[in-house]
């Protein structure tokens, strides 16, 4: 329920720069979301679909660019993708790791007519 008040600020900010844009009709927002993130692109396409009815919004599509989780061994330094949720290092099996990337949900661009 989370993707609720995340969708109505992209929808805020979507509104916001085609007012300043003077915009006629939104047509995309391209969302960047890591593998790590804790949204769930399905929820925020259904609220999407019920916030943004009646705005010139209404039919925007949302693009969604996956970016895989990456992290760093805090022992050897080595950089790796984790695979199945698997954290050890594959180079040292080394068990403490800083997430690199993976973590993002950013709009990172609004594509207006």
């Amino acid at each position: 329920m989370h993707e609720l008040p995340v969708t109505q600020s992209l929808l805020k900010i979507a509104l916001d720069h085609a007012e300043k844009a003077n915009a006629k009709q939104i047509t995309a927002l391209n969302i960047v979301m890591g593998e790590l993130s804790s949204m769930v692109d399905d929820s925020i396409q259904f609220y999407w679909e019920v916030i943004a009815k009646d705005t010139i919004a209404e039919k925007a599509t949302l693009n969604f660019r996956r970016v895989p989780a990456e992290l760093q061994c805090m022992t050897c330094f080595h950089t790796y993708r984790p695979t199945d949720k698997e954290l050890i290092c594959p180079q040292c099996k080394g068990v403490g790791a800083k997430i690199i990337a993976g973590e993002e949900f950013v709009l990172e661009s609004i594509d207006v007519e």
